[in-house]
């Protein structure tokens, strides 16, 4: 009996258990259930704001606006380097899925390999690559319209420079970011470059902008730079110089004219030279402004300097003889030579022939500090400071180190260096009475400042020194220009290689001023390694200054000083002195 009582009743106690086994299930659910609603109620009423700024965060960007970088132009207002707008194109593998077709039709439009499209798209780890930066907007709107989903495009601003070559080096480059990294872009870049705006917009998930809510800050455009340049007289100093670069087959070459008054630089050309537009053109022995950068040894155009320390010192007057005797002489173990014996001649004649060994006499009487003073004074081992980026100084060693061989050779510029625009700079003290006006790249606004070099009376009586080196029997009587008065010198150098000095290996030039009646423009030409026979000064860059000059003082309408039928400016018809290396 009591066996089958329990026996019946085990299916009770199996349904009681079933029962609570439910009852815990629903507690639980309705527990978690009460969790959720609890945990709903607290981020909706109480971390509100939180919720909302994250979902901001995660669809709303904040974006910078690209500001217009400001414009170059020359003296007159002309451009010389712009912003234009183009285009960035990306890509995010993610999304892209193009078919061959579309591929082909990419690599055709971009200019790329196929196969290297394909990995671009393959890879699907990422999600954004470049495909094209600074792409013109009308190709980047033939690659949009391809219809290729993950391929988007991103407006910025390129530089362009509509002079090219001819005004590289002055103006330099900026990087693909739009940022100056040679020349006046990167000496100017806080003063081009303005600042990025900012706005805050709504992008879908792909990433593309489908709404601006506000912007945050209007971008400031870049402020426009106005150069002293005119680029009439660089097209002008770039041709000729490339011209005498060929006929010569030189290693390189530059031109630098000056405002004589001003100081301002109204060309600076070199060559080799590189397009600014045209990446693939840049290379390192190409983007130096050797104009500025590269030092050499000037030779006899160091000579009026020399002259003029000495006048002021008091040691010789234009008409002081010396004599030369047998076209050489001796100092210490070292022999002093001219090309060709003349005797017993005065300063005046020393400076137009070119004579080393007057000269060199004449270092030797003085006090190699006055000498030192006067190269000082007019800039030599320090940077000229017009504003371009890489001056050098030269060198310039203290007179005091000076041996009596080393006081002889610096007579004739060997053992000293400068830029081209350092020797242009120097030469502007004989067109102002002896004062040297700053040097500078930019349009000057105001009076020139300047330092006092020579003595005024020192300076006129160099200049008309300087005037019969163009004469017949000087070294440079191709310089001339029909109509005008010509002040200048020549200078021929060995250059100093490893240590010592080429025999074979010159630079050749010629620095001027005119009209010299009343100068206004000085030009300076360098010639470095001219090969063949011809190397003299006067032979290589005396004609490329007289071509340069011509064409600048008709540019700047100068009065004629001089008769037009004053010589035949053809080389082969002018008789030329072959000046003292």
């Amino acid at each position: 009996m009591r066996a089958r009582h329990a026996t019946a009743a085990h299916p009770l106690l199996h349904l009681d258990l079933q029962r609570w086994r439910m009852r815990l299930t629903l507690a639980l659910l309705f527990a978690g259930f009460a969790a959720l609603t609890a945990r709903a109620v607290y981020l909706q009423v109480w971390q509100s704001d939180f919720l909302t700024n994250q979902g901001e965060k995660r669809a709303h960007r904040v974006e910078p606006i690209p500001a217009y970088r400001g414009v170059i132009t020359d003296r007159r207002g002309e451009p010389l380097a712009v912003s234009t707008p183009v285009e960035t194109l990306w890509a995010n593998p993610r999304e892209a899925s193009p078919d061959a077709g579309q591929i082909q039709a990419l690599a055709h439009l971009l200019e790329k390999n196929p196969d290297q499209l394909r990995r671009l798209f393959a890879d699907k780890s990422k999600a954004f690559v470049y495909m094209e930066r600074l792409v013109e907007p009308a190709r980047a709107e033939r690659v949009k319209a391809l219809g290729i989903v993950g391929v988007y495009g991103k407006p910025e601003f390129r530089r362009y420079y509509p002079a090219g070559e001819v005004t590289a080096h002055v103006l330099g480059i900026t990087n693909i970011e739009d940022q100056g990294q040679e020349g006046l872009e990167l000496s100017y870049q806080a003063w081009l470059a303005g600042e990025p705006g900012a706005q805050r917009v709504v992008k879908d998930r792909p990433g593309n902008v489908v709404e601006v809510l506000e912007r945050l800050k209007a971008p400031k455009p870049g402020r426009d730079l106005v150069l002293s340049l005119n680029q009439h007289i660089q097209y002008l100093a770039y041709r000729e110089l490339n011209d005498a670069m060929q006929q010569h087959q030189a290693r390189a070459g530059s031109v630098v004219v000056l405002d004589a008054k001003t100081g301002e630089v109204l060309a600076l050309a070199n060559s080799p030279s590189f397009n600014p537009n045209s990446r693939a053109t840049y290379e390192t022995a190409r983007l130096r402004n050797r104009a500025i950068t590269d030092t050499f040894e000037p030779g006899s155009t160091m000579k009026p300097l020399l002259v003029a320390a000495a006048l002021d010192a008091g040691v010789v007057n234009p008409e002081t003889r010396v004599d030369t005797g047998p076209g050489w002489f001796v100092v210490g173990d070292r022999r002093i030579t001219d090309v060709h014996p003349k005797g017993v001649m005065s300063i005046s004649d020393a400076i137009q022939v070119s004579s080393n060994v007057a000269l060199a006499k004449v270092a030797l009487d003085m006090r190699g500090e006055d000498y030192w003073k006067v190269l000082s004074r007019a800039g030599l081992g320090t940077p000229p400071k017009s504003g371009m980026p890489g001056e050098v100084g030269g060198r310039l060693r203290p007179f005091s180190s000076w041996r009596p061989i080393e006081k002889a050779t610096m007579s004739y510029g060997h053992g000293l260096s400068l830029s081209l625009l350092q020797l242009a700079r120097a030469y502007t003290a004989f067109a102002n009475d002896g004062v040297m006006p700053a040097v500078t790249a930019l349009r000057r606004e105001g009076a020139a400042t300047g330092t006092r070099v020579m003595s005024a009376e020192s300076a006129r009586q160099v200049l008309a020194m300087l005037e019969r080196v163009t004469e017949d029997g000087g070294t440079a009587p191709n310089a001339r220009v029909a109509g005008y008065r010509i002040a200048g010198k020549t200078g021929t150098a060995h250059k100093f290689v490893d240590g010592a000095y080429a025999r074979n290996r010159y630079i050749s030039s010629f620095v001027g001023l005119a009209p010299a009646s009343n100068p206004r423009l000085v030009v300076a030409v360098m010639i470095d390694e001219p090969a063949g026979r011809v190397y003299y000064g006067g032979l290589v860059a005396a004609p490329v200054f007289s071509r340069v000059m011509a064409g600048a003082l008709r540019f700047m309408a100068v009065p004629p000083d001089a008769p037009f039928s004053q010589g035949d400016n053809r080389p082969e018809a002018l008789p030329m002195v072959p000046e003292s290396t």
